[in-house]
Order: structure tokens, then sequence, then C-alpha cells
């Protein structure tokens, strides 16, 4: 297979094509034509099938030539998949556990083959149902601060460090996804753009507003040109698998190089938004104990994220930055300390930044989140949805002056209830 021209699997032509790779056909187990194909995909970009094989079931991932979403009309290259793959054994080796095992990568057909991950589910889909899982957050802030802590020049050698950001530099094209969808798209009328009905005049009220433009355009410029650490690139309540007692995290094909707080402001984000989608999922009842739940998540993560860092920062700093030949050898701990309060503080303003602009785009961009798309009165999503646009457009413009997450829980309580306007 690896020697044909790419060519697009499809639940009929999957079994004869992979069962001549010996590396996927053994792990099955079974005749090919005995194997039970499903394909599962309902993401933007790609193909994802479940192989239920005589002796294992595995995922089957295939890139398309095209951001599915659009289709054909917007190409994309098959290179993708090369990322995932690259960015998944390094999250394995910096964060052992926490993502799916990948069995077999074909680059000619940008395909993965990979674990089956039962009897979990998406994350979203389990906060949009109201389940309240234990471990999301203390889960979540460990795999953030083990990989990006150990993929920046806090921990790696130089050398390895800039061999391993010239390999991800390539991702070019979806990097560019996001530079335009995240950045810049949702704050003007974007040929792509769609939005709830309701919201025409907090649209047009955040597209008119210069402060709340230049500062995402600043984080914009932070996206581009801070090449602090490999980041998954898409970290969202999508892009997380859990049950009760484990949680994964799959889909780095956005790999790159760069800032290292992005990750944890667009996760921290999707939580938000799925506080403030809490409104559209009362059908069966309230839902204020999901509400505390979610705020409390959001705190376990951010500050889990900040005690592994520095943890990672007291034991594991052998890179070129923040030397301990400056501080510790120097017999001068308290400098060292004083260097990292300097890194948390950034990591927590340019996090709220991030969040902020990730809220944005899921609402007022082309790539919208099932927490809010699910509700069906146009009249509540777009309520809903206001008070996230105007969570977002705050922790945008104000982050350097917000203290703690204590001051945007109360924010956040108070847009949720419309007392504020």
């Amino acid at each position: 297979m690896k020697e044909n021209a790419f060519e697009a699997l499809t639940v009929e032509t999957l079994p004869a094509r992979l069962g001549s790779i010996p590396e996927i056909a053994d792990r099955l187990g079974g005749a090919p034509t005995d194997w039970k194909v499903r394909e599962v995909g309902d993401g933007n970009l790609n193909l994802v099938f479940i192989v239920e094989g005589g002796s294992e079931t595995l995922i089957i991932k295939q890139a398309l030539p095209y951001v599915r979403l659009v289709g054909d009309s917007w190409p994309l290259p098959l290179k993708r998949s090369f990322f995932e793959y690259h960015a998944l054994t390094r999250q394995e080796q910096r964060a052992p556990g926490t993502v799916p095992a990948v069995h077999y990568f074909d680059e000619t057909q940008a395909l993965i083959a990979m674990e089956f991950l039962s009897p979990h589910i998406i994350l979203r889909r389990a906060l949009i149902e109201g389940r309240e899982l234990p471990k999301i957050g203390r889960d979540l802030g460990l795999f953030m601060a083990r990989t990006l802590f150990r993929g920046s020049d806090l921990s790696m050698k130089a050398s390895e460090r800039k061999a391993d950001l010239a390999l991800f530099s390539d991702n070019v094209e979806l990097c560019d996804i996001t530079e335009n969808l995240v950045f810049s798209d949702p704050y003007f009328e974007a040929p792509m753009n769609r939005h709830t009905p309701g919201l025409d005049a907090v649209v047009k009220e955040l597209r008119a507003d210069r402060d709340l433009k230049v500062e995402a355009q600043r984080m914009k410029h932070a996206f581009a040109s801070r090449a602090e650490t490999m980041v998954h690139g898409d970290l969202h309540s999508g892009s997380v698998m859990v049950t009760p007692d484990d949680t994964r995290i799959i889909d780095p094909e956005f790999a790159f190089y760069g800032p290292m707080a992005f990750d944890v402001g667009m996760l921290i984000a999707n939580y938000w938004m799925a506080y403030f989608s809490q409104r559209g999922h009362e059908q069966n009842g309230s839902r204020a104990s999901m509400r505390t739940y979610l705020l409390r998540v959001i705190d376990e993560t951010w500050n889990t994220f900040r005690d592994e860092f520095a943890h990672l920062w007291r034991t594991e700093r052998g890179g070129m930055l923040y030397q301990a030949a400056l501080y510790e050898d120097q017999e001068d701990g308290l400098a060292a300390e004083q260097a990292l309060n300097h890194v948390i503080h950034d990591l927590w303003t340019d996090m709220l930044g991030f969040a902020g602009i990730e809220m944005h785009r899921r609402i007022l961009g082309l790539a919208h989140n099932a927490d809010f798309e699910d509700i069906a009165d146009e009249d509540l999503r777009a309520s809903c949805e206001t008070a996230a646009l105007k969570f977002g457009r705050h922790i945008v413009v104000n982050r350097n002056r917000i203290q703690s997450l204590a001051e945007l829980d109360r924010l956040a309580e108070a847009l949720d209830q419309g007392k504020l306007s």
C-alpha cells in the first residue's frame, strides 16, 4: 500500500487495502473479510474508522486532501498526518499514558492505526450530557504541564529542540487555519463566518471594538512569533476522550512550536463555553450542580498545571533557559523562584488572552461547538452565546489586570444569570 498513490479509504475498501499490512492485519486478527468496519469521523478534517477484528479493535484515521467540513474547494495537504504521528510519539514520551498508542503509520496514505479507546467518549459530549467526571482537571493539567515544559528550552537540549522546531515548522497550512479562522476572521465579516441570528447586535458591537481588535492581533502576534514549545495546537473538549477513570488526548495534527500557554487557554475556554451553555441543556432539570462542577474543573486544571509546572521547574530545568548555574548552583534559589513567578505570571495572562479569542471564534467563526449548537431554541442559544462573548471580550482586553479565577467565577455567574448587560 505504501507504494500506491494516495486513495481515500471507504468502509467497503478498507479490509482489502489494509489486510495486506502485517502490522495491522496481525493485530486485528481473523480474515479481513470478517472485519467489522464503521466510519465514525464527525470532525472537520479527516476520515476515522473503527475496525473490529477477531483479536482486537483499532482506530484507523486517514487525512483527506481537503477540509472535510468545507469540501474539495479548500485543499489541505496530507502531510498533516505526519505531524500528528510525530506529535503523538512525543506526547507519549513526555506524558506517558495520556494519548492513544500508535501501532502503524503510512505517510503516503496519510494513515495512522492506533489504539481503540473504549468505553471512552468525547469530553464535549460528556459535558453536554451533564456528566461530572472526577479526574479531568488533574489529568489535563498534568498533561499540559508535562508536554509543554518538557518540549521547551526549559528542559530539552538546545540542539534537539531546534531540530524538533525545524520538523514542525513545515506544518504551515494548519497554522494558517488557526492564524486566520481563530485570530482574524471572527473580528470582521469574513466569508466563512456564521453566527446565530440573535447575535447580530453584539457581533456588530464586538467588531467595532477597537481595544478588542488590537488585543486580538497582539495574541495573534504571540501565536505566530513565539516558538516556545511543541503545543497540541487544537486542544479543546472535542480532542479529549474520557471515562470516569481515564483521560486521553487525541488529534494533535495542528501541532507546532508556539506559545506555551496556547493549549492551556484553548482548553479552559472550552470549559467556560460548556459553563455558559448549561442553560440550554436544562430540559431534564437544573444544571446548577454542573455549573459549580465546571468552575471547579477550571480551578483544578489551572492550579494543577501551575503546580506541576513549578515542580518540573525545580526538578527538571536542564535546558538553556534559566540555568541552574546562574541560580541554585550559586546558592541563590530565591532567584530561581523569582524567575519562576515571572514565567507563571506570563503564562496566566497569555492563557486568558488565548481563551477569550477561542470563545469568540467558536461562536462567530466557521467551526462551532456542539455545546451551543445543540441548543435548538435559537433565542436561548443566542442568550447563552452572548454571555460567553462578553466574558471572552473581558478576559482578552483585561488580561493584565485580572488577578484570580475567583474573580472570573463571579463574573461568569453574573453574566450567566443576566445580571450584567
